[in-house]
């Protein structure tokens, strides 16, 4: 015992640690004098690794949002036309990419459960259909840009042809509405063509009846006058046979039926026609389940949106006004599904389709000043 104290004393007037057992080693404290055994710091004394490293992100994002904000308030008083262009840009992409996620998972869900698209609510229907037509349209975007130096002509045409080359993600409100009217200006214009190849085709329909009922009809869209649901209804077996099935249609026609539903009518006939056939069973895909959900359930964005799909310029038009006629809407898209047979369905669809957003542009005309 008296041996180990006086061990321990010696280690430490010589500055050496004393480890147990036989073996003794020592360490030299060079350039300072005093005991090497030392009580250990606080730890308020210093911070560890982890913490220096948080610090400095913290620190780092502190002032890259100071300078934004700077950088930002310098653009909007110097330069307030680049930065509105500027804002609506940085908004449209975080917009495309948040709708690009909520594809994906949608997209996911459906493998995972086994769906269909057709089994989808009308939100996730709705949402995957306008997105597929979105990133098109970018990727369109994307391919012409690949060649050395092209993409600084491409955001050229960009700023020139907001309307051709962008979608709604980057438009300004303003563009917004411009462009909604610019784009049913377009499918207004083949709304004649598509009654006249009806009147001309209504002189071979074999049933009297139906043949003067369509002539009748045809006269009151003329006229301005809108007809009600059950007028085109009582047309549906004239679109199942020669001439107005589906399956008997003329390039001329489907181009104008294209035309009115804002497809590209520049086309082969074969493709005018799978192009005509896919677009129509989806919005009837979505009326169905729309109809399911309720158009009450829609807020007043939707339910906008969803008229301007069907024909109706929206844009000028009083909310309760978009609800009575997608109601009317829905009821004779709803009332097709009790056709019996699939390629039955399939021409009532397209064509009354048709005969539907030509009474579309005339209830527009008369409730928005022919706008």
């Amino acid at each position: 015992m008296a041996l180990s104290r006086v061990c321990w004393a010696r280690a430490a007037l010589w500055g050496s640690a004393v480890a147990p057992g036989p073996l003794v080693t020592r360490r030299l404290q060079l350039g300072r004098s005093g005991p090497a055994w030392r009580a250990p710091r606080s730890s308020k004394l210093h911070l560890s690794p982890k913490a220096d490293v948080k610090n400095l992100i913290s620190y780092v994002v502190t002032k890259t949002r100071a300078i934004n904000g700077s950088y930002h308030r310098f653009l909007g008083r110097h330069f307030p036309r680049f930065y509105a262009l500027y804002t609506t840009f940085t908004k449209g992409i975080q917009m495309l990419w948040a709708d690009g996620k909520k594809a994906r998972r949608i997209k996911a869900d459906m493998w995972k459960q086994n769906l269909k698209f057709h089994q989808l609510s009308y939100r996730e229907m709705e949402h995957l259909r306008q997105f597929r037509r979105d990133i098109t349209k970018c990727l369109f975007v994307g391919l012409i840009s690949i060649p050395p130096f092209a993409n600084y002509l491409v955001f050229l045409l960009m700023y020139l042809f907001p309307r051709q080359l962008l979608v709604k993600h980057f438009w300004t409100p303003k563009q917004q509405i411009d462009f909604l009217d610019v784009y049913h200006g377009l499918r207004r214009q083949s709304h004649s063509e598509v009654l006249t190849h009806l009147r001309r085709a209504s002189t071979f329909v074999s049933h009297e009846k139906l043949r003067r009922h369509l002539t009748d009809l045809c006269t009151k869209v003329q006229s301005g006058t809108h007809p009600t649901a059950q007028d085109v209804l009582a047309l549906r077996d004239c679109f199942s046979t020669y001439p107005l099935g589906f399956s008997q249609l003329q390039a001329s026609q489907m181009r104008a039926l294209s035309q009115a539903m804002l497809l590209t009518p520049y086309l082969p006939p074969p493709l005018l026609r799978r192009r005509l056939k896919s677009h129509t069973i989806v919005i009837h895909q979505l009326d169905r389940a729309l109809a399911k959900l309720g158009i009450g359930q829609l807020t007043a964005q939707e339910v906008k949106s969803a008229c301007y799909l069907r024909g109706l310029n929206s844009t000028h038009i009083a909310d309760d006004r978009c609800r009575a006629w997608l109601g009317e809407w829905l009821h004779i898209s709803c009332s097709l599904k009790a056709i019996p047979g699939a390629a039955t369905r399939k021409g009532h669809s397209i064509h009354l389709r048709g005969a539907q957003w030509v009474v579309a542009d005339k209830t527009n005309g008369s409730n928005s000043g022919d706008r």
